[in-house]
């Protein structure tokens, strides 16, 4: 009876975090599309998927003692973090070149989001952003449908998927500038997915996606202001 309690238990608990993993991706993309029509836009979407990206996964592993289902303790870390740093610094370098490669063509610059980080100082708010966007998708997400038994490789497609279609639904800019943001955060979400699905841990992801938003820090700071230099040499 003990045995058969456990069972049970564990497919209820893993039943409640998919459940919620897709139940806040719902909330969220449809306070963004109400929020787009309001003077609020998306800054309430926003909140709401940074406050419950990161305190869902927070309840459910002290509440529940969650932390290892969700790949947030367990695994293999030193694994995630070799192939993280790997997968981060293959990123950083691609970023930096199609950016390089972006603004010599006289492309325009992500004004919105300049605004939103140097007017409204969001820019040191970035990892918490990361934390939230790694603890829902590939924290929650993932690791609820591996566990239930859906194929792994549809799993980091589909987690992948819905990381890069909430940008469209909590980023408070420009549809052109929320494009870019998705082209970035689909190899994000496709290599973070599969660090996390090979290691059971969550924390390479992590790492991946720091990385790439240091590289968006340049290519929004940086990079405009080198590149006629470069490009005169």
């Amino acid at each position: 009876m003990e045995k058969a309690y456990s069972i049970d238990s564990g497919s209820a608990s893993l039943n409640e975090r998919f459940n919620l993993a897709f139940g806040l991706t719902a909330l969220i993309w449809i306070t963004g599309l109400v929020g787009h029509f309001t003077p609020l836009q998306e800054w309430p979407a926003l909140a709401l998927y940074v406050i419950g990206g990161i305190g869902v996964v927070v309840w459910r592993g002290v509440a529940k003692g969650e932390w290892a289902g969700m790949y947030l303790a367990g695994g293999n870390l030193k694994k995630s973090l070799k192939w993280g740093g790997i997968a981060g610094g293959i990123l950083f370098v691609m970023d930096i070149v199609n950016t390089v490669i972006y603004y010599s063509k006289g492309a325009p610059p992500m004004t919105d989001m300049l605004g939103i980080l140097v007017n409204k100082n969001f820019l040191f708010l970035f990892p918490i952003l990361v934390l939230a966007e790694e603890f829902l998708w590939r924290g929650l997400m993932l690791s609820s449908m591996v566990e239930k038994g859906f194929n792994p490789h549809l799993s980091v497609f589909v987690t992948a998927m819905c990381y890069v279609l909430n940008h469209y639904a909590v980023a408070p800019v420009g549809m052109y500038e929320r494009g870019l943001m998705a082209m970035m955060a689909f190899p994000i979400g496709i290599l973070g997915g599969y660090i996390a699905l090979k290691s059971k841990n969550v924390w390479g992801s992590v790492l991946v996606h720091m990385i790439t938003m240091f590289s968006m820090v340049l290519d929004i700071f940086v990079i405009p202001n080198l590149v006629p230099s470069l490009f005169h040499l």
